[in-house]
């Protein structure tokens, strides 16, 4: 088993490394920018360009850094942690000493999609023949009264199929204090004091059981391990916008993982989900306090995890990021827009971090994570301003003219200067940093035959790549506005909610991409027609900018349909390894989706008409108070015509057991009535 032991000094060498490379990198990329743009002196216009590009320098020379760490490791077979010769995955499947417990909170989920991915995780469990050391909980948040009746259910049938009494678990909560963190915390104080770990999923997440028992094998062999994440793999989607995003995720991802890896060390960081935690760690030191303030950068954190983890590091607890360990899988938005509404949340949460990064006690590493957090989402507008500030230069100077002579007496004409070889090395330094970190990954793929098949052979897997580059290019400035559009709503106070993410592969039709893309298309055909008519010469480097802009509505239509991705697929396009050789869990998962797929959901209007429901139901239900006289009369309607009640009527009505005892009394009642 893996031992993973820090050490303050070859961590400091590390860090010491990438920060070195990344300061060096930037400065030099800087300096090349600063004597292009000095060379007939540097205006206040140029000044700004020049300090922008600056910090989106750095921003991206982290990553490719990162990505030439991961390469180098995995070229010479060594660990990114204990720079070894073994692996996380390696060895024997050990026995476990602990229990552990699985948690999946829900909120207004596909009932279908949960219940079939917990049965798959399950399963695999159990093959593992561990299944005595662990526990599964359904933690729902659910406020739909439909879903709440389903969840139920499918939990009550689920548990019958798989003989999995006493060891699989359903829990409603009346509110939804703190979303899925106050959902996990809850639990943590009610019930996470009988297990050492807990293993948090998603919705949509899927695990095997070997990785599983892994993972809790490492924490039993690491007592100073707070949380260990693995790399969570996208799989399942059939879209050609999710073919293609789950294509770049598994090629290029697990190389990058790897390289962060290595400086991180004991300092790694938490996605929120397939990772297990130490229960009573987290319950010590990882309560979450409200922000002082209004949403959106105050009130309830919303991008918890990446708190969580620095809170547990505070604790004198490591963190470690290991992605060797694979069978991780999630699922991910099958459509530009569904994708992009994620990331209007997540910018929300990570730009509150900017006001945790003050707090005390915190690791150093778990500052710059959090203050990572928070430029992934401000790079965009940085960006953006790059770009804007270059197009002005360059349509300024067009307009202006070189000034040969300057007021007053001039002897000589000041002539103009060019720094052609400078321009190309910053073009050469700058295509680099963004493009080798992916033919890294591919040169690492292509090398392997195994891992080359597994992507549909060579010749498809080169295929995919350019097709991948061709999609990057065009989705890149789409995203960029979005981004900057949710930076500037939330930093006029403008807040989302955390609703239910869509799980099926939703495509989307031309008057939705048309009003979401109009302003989009119109700013990149508005920009690249100024370029063309004032500075021809600077439309070829904006041209990959304005045109993802102007086929913003067309690549979103087409990119989110399903038969374009089946299409994609038959031809070869954006294989994966998930997809050529699916792992058991994914396989029970298929099996466990077509299943279910004919078998109906109760709603919330067969309650009152389905004993074995109500009872079920009851059974659940905390809630015994006695029932208001605002309860007692939706109850009484419910019994005349369930669908009379409004939505927050049927919750309420589902929330007191004795307003619904009081229903079914009514309903009975009238049942003898009709008989005599």
């Amino acid at each position: 088993m893996l031992h993973l032991e820090p050490s303050a000094r070859w961590a400091f060498w590390r860090r010491g490394l990438m920060v070195s490379l990344v300061l060096a990198s930037a400065a030099g990329a800087t300096w090349l920018m600063g004597v292009v743009l000095g060379t007939n002196g540097l205006t206040v216009a140029e000044g700004a360009v020049l300090a922008v590009f600056a910090i989106s320098f750095a921003w991206i020379a982290v990553s490719f850094w990162a990505a030439a760490a991961g390469f180098v490791l995995s070229l010479l077979g060594r660990h990114p942690v204990t720079l070894r010769r073994e692996s996380a995955a390696d060895g024997k499947l050990p026995a476990l000493r602990t229990r552990i417990a699985v948690l999946m909170p829900i909120y207004n989920e596909d009932t279908r999609r949960v219940f079939a991915g917990l049965s798959a995780t399950y399963r695999s469990v159990a093959a593992t023949g561990q299944l005595a050391q662990v526990d599964f909980f359904v933690l729902s948040d659910t406020t739909d009264p439909d879903i709440w009746v389903a969840e139920e259910a499918m939990w009550h049938d689920t548990c019958r199929a798989l003989d999995a009494g006493g060891r699989l678990f359903y829990r409603h909560r009346a509110a939804n204090v703190g979303r899925k963190a106050g959902n996990i915390a809850d639990w943590v104080r009610t019930q996470g004091g009988a297990y050492e770990c807990m293993v948090v999923l998603d919705a949509d997440s899927v695990m095997e059981g070997d990785t599983i028992v892994r993972l809790a094998a490492l924490m039993e062999a690491n007592p100073k391990a707070g949380i260990i994440q693995t790399l969570a793999v996208a799989a399942n989607r059939t879209t050609l916008f999710a073919r293609w995003l789950q294509f770049a995720s598994r090629l290029y991802g697990p190389l990058l993982a790897v390289g962060h890896s290595f400086w991180w060390a004991g300092e790694g960081n938490y996605y929120g989900h397939n990772a297990i935690l130490r229960t009573r760690a987290f319950a010590a030191h990882c309560g979450l306090p409200k922000l002082r303030g209004k949403a959106p950068l105050g009130g309830e954190i919303m991008s918890h995890d990446f708190v969580e983890a620095a809170c547990m590091r505070r604790g004198g607890w490591h963190v470690w990021f290991l992605p060797e360990l694979g069978g991780s899988f999630e699922e991910i938005p099958s459509n530009i827009i569904d994708y992009a509404v994620r990331d209007r949340r997540w910018a929300q949460g990570n730009l509150q971090h900017a006001r945790i990064l003050r707090a005390p006690r915190l690791h150093w590493v778990s500052r710059l994570h959090l203050g990572m957090g928070v430029l992934a989402f401000v790079a965009s507008p940085l960006w953006l301003l790059l770009l804007f500030l270059s197009s002005y230069v360059v349509i300024q100077q067009a307009l202006a003219g070189h000034a040969y002579f300057l007021p007053g007496y001039n002897l000589f004409p000041i002539w103009p200067e060019y720094r052609p070889a400078e321009s190309h090395a910053l073009l050469a330094v700058t295509a680099a940093v963004l493009f080798l970190p992916k033919l890294f990954s591919l040169a690492l793929t292509l090398g392997s035959r195994a891992r080359r098949q597994s992507f549909g052979g060579g010749g498809r897997l080169i295929a995919s790549a350019l097709a991948e580059v061709a999609f990057s290019l065009l989705l890149a400035p789409v995203m960029m506005l979005f981004h900057s559009t949710f930076v500037a709503t939330i930093l006029a106070g403008r807040s989302v909610g955390w609703a239910s993410q869509p799980r099926d592969d939703r495509g989307i039709a031309w008057s939705e991409a048309m009003r979401r893309h109009t302003v989009h298309s119109l700013i990149g055909l508005a920009w690249g027609g100024v370029v063309f008519w004032y500075a021809i010469d600077f439309l070829w480097w904006v041209a990959p900018i304005v045109l993802g802009m102007a086929v913003a509505v067309p690549l979103n239509v087409l990119s989110s349909r399903t038969g374009a991705g089946l299409f994609m697929q038959r031809r070869g396009f954006f294989w994966t390894p998930e997809e050529t050789a699916p792992t058991p869990a994914l396989r029970m998962l298929g099996e466990e989706l077509r299943r279910q797929a004919d078998q109906p959901l109760p709603s919330f209007e067969q309650v009152l008409q389905d004993r074995r429901l109500v009872a079920l139901h009851l059974a659940l239900l905390q809630d015994r108070a006695p029932a208001n006289d605002a309860l007692i009369e939706s109850a009484e309607r419910a019994a005349i015509r369930a669908d009379l009640l409004a939505p927050v009527e049927r919750r309420a009505l589902l929330g007191s057991a004795a307003a619904l005892e009081h229903a079914m009394s009514t309903v009975e009642q009238r049942r003898l009535q009709r008989a005599a």
